[in-house]
């Protein structure tokens, strides 16, 4: 009797949920399905619509050297410069946060956790002014330096659940046989952190690669500029956009993302999910 009666409201749940989800599906994928649409399409609008004809020259126009390969090039110069260094830099701090009980342990997890959600818009006037000061204007290596630092927060939260499940028994078992506490890490613990740092990589250029604000303000040359930054020459002065040059440089801006996610999630076997990082 009482599973009866549960029943049409258990249903009644599933179709909410799934109809929430559907909607959800529907809102992210829209505009993808008319990014690919409007590249192909020899009159392309604003609206989502079928296409009257299908073209390349959108393609055509907008792959030369000046408007994607060196702003691409630039693209993987600072955003995988910021990658790198945030991997590094992410594992080094998270290592004795995991293994060590610090004194001020807790309060610098509070820290960096506050740190996470600290909008980057909040700070980039004294930033800018640093950088003046500093001579550090329009150069890809500090812009990917202070990208990098920007993502460590996140990089070290991601990067010590990580290393919270991999037991330290291993460790000492190697400490008894002799190795160093830097031989353990190197020899041990990173090869066994690669999933997570693959996972800490990957944010980190996701979060990066399309980051408009930063490089519009610390870079000034065009030929330095990344793609993000060179999508806003499809738009005039006036509001308009070439919705057709727009969208076949979103698709090809979208593709090495979406090719080193395929790649790392192939190399890493099945092994590349956010379940290690959600922990604790």
């Amino acid at each position: 009797m009482s599973r009866s009666i549960a029943s049409p409201s258990r249903a009644v749940a599933s179709v909410l949920v799934h109809a929430v989800l559907a909607a959800l599906v529907a809102v992210f994928l829209l505009p993808l399905l008319w990014m690919v649409v409007a590249a192909f399409d020899s009159a392309p609008s604003l609206r989502a619509k079928p296409p009257t004809s299908l073209t390349l020259d959108h393609f055509a126009a907008v792959l030369t050297p000046r408007t994607v390969f060196i702003p691409v090039a630039n693209s993987v110069l600072i955003c995988g410069g910021a990658s790198v260094v945030t991997v590094v830099a992410s594992v080094l701090a998270a290592y004795p946060l995991s293994r060590y009980n610090l004194r001020f342990k807790r309060p610098f997890l509070y820290i960096v956790l506050f740190a996470t959600g600290l909008p980057i818009t909040a700070i980039m006037v004294p930033v800018y002014g640093l950088f003046v000061q500093a001579g550090l204007l329009d150069s890809r290596l500090s812009t990917a330096l202070f990208l990098a630092a920007a993502s460590l927060p996140f990089g070290i939260w991601l990067s010590k659940n990580f290393l919270d499940g991999i037991p330290i028994e291993l460790e000492e078992a190697a400490w008894v046989d002799g190795a160093s506490v830097g031989q353990s890490l190197r020899l041990l613990v990173l090869p066994l952190a690669v999933p997570g740092m693959a996972v800490v990589g990957v944010f980190t250029l996701v979060l990066t690669w399309g980051n408009f604000f930063v490089p519009f303000i610390l870079l000034k040359s065009p030929d330095r500029l990344p793609a993000a930054v060179r999508i806003y020459a499809f738009f005039d002065q006036y509001g308009g956009a070439r919705y057709g040059e727009l969208a076949a440089y979103s698709l090809l801006y979208t593709l090495p993302v979406v090719a080193l996610y395929l790649a790392v999630s192939r190399a890493l076997s099945g092994r590349f999910t956010l379940g290690g990082a959600m922990k604790g």
